[in-house]
């Protein structure tokens, strides 16, 4: 077990959770001694901070891909994974009600969602029952609502950035049906800011050479953001 880069990104709770989480990783770590950790508190206790912690949000997957696997190398169990998906359930089937009530907290959500995809593989492929919600999160934001909002642009292009290669391998058809909605927004949406816009057209050539950027092309994009 690394002896936590999660360290860093744990300092992020309360005292009182720094705690749980420590004792959950050293326990799960520990097989000879009985675990008295509550995994679906843990669970619940890195949701709750990914939804208020947009730098949080963008790492926890790396400590639920830390506990997973040790849970599952130690005695051979999945109650953390359980949970998690189960809490990602709950949180999906309410996101339209997230979105309205707070912006920030959607776009938490999505991230973590996203980032979470991108850690916990199953036989080094990504868990089958988190493709549809994944792509469901971003076709919302591809709604013409969305893309007038540079927050929720940026966190789109953000993550397929990380992990439309893939989403794609997993789903080809949704992801054309991604990119439609993204070219017809660039192309014909009003309203658009200037910088959804250049992040628009800079996911569209992004995706169109493969999944990567000619040097050229990833100067200009990046020398535009920047100014």
């Amino acid at each position: 077990m690394e002896n936590l880069k999660e360290d860093y990104k744990i300092q992020s709770f309360d005292l009182e959770t720094q705690k749980l989480l420590k004792t959950a990783l050293k326990a799960i770590s520990m097989p000879s001694e009985p675990s008295t950790v509550d995994l679906e508190k843990v669970s619940n206790v890195i949701v709750d901070q990914s939804l208020k912690d947009q730098v949080f949000s963008k790492e926890a997957g790396r400590i639920c891909y830390t506990i997973v696997q040790a849970e599952a190398k130690h005695n051979n169990g999945n109650v953390f994974r359980r949970n998690l998906l189960n809490r990602l359930q709950l949180e999906f089937v309410a996101r339209e009600e997230t979105r309205l009530r707070s912006l920030q907290e959607w776009v938490c959500f999505v991230t973590f969602i996203c980032n979470v995809f991108d850690y916990l593989k199953v036989n080094n492929m990504p868990m089958v029952a988190l493709v549809h919600p994944v792509f469901d999160c971003l076709l919302r934001l591809a709604q013409p609502d969305s893309l007038n909002n540079e927050e929720e642009v940026d966190c789109l292009v953000l993550q397929l950035h990380r992990i439309g290669d893939q989403l794609e391998k997993m789903n080809g058809q949704k992801m054309d049906e991604l990119f439609y909605l993204l070219r017809d927004g660039f192309l014909l949406q009003e309203g658009l800011s200037s910088m959804a816009r250049l992040l628009l057209l800079e996911i569209l050539e992004f995706r169109a050479g493969g999944w990567t950027l000619s040097d050229t092309a990833q100067k200009y994009y990046y020398s535009e953001v920047s100014d």
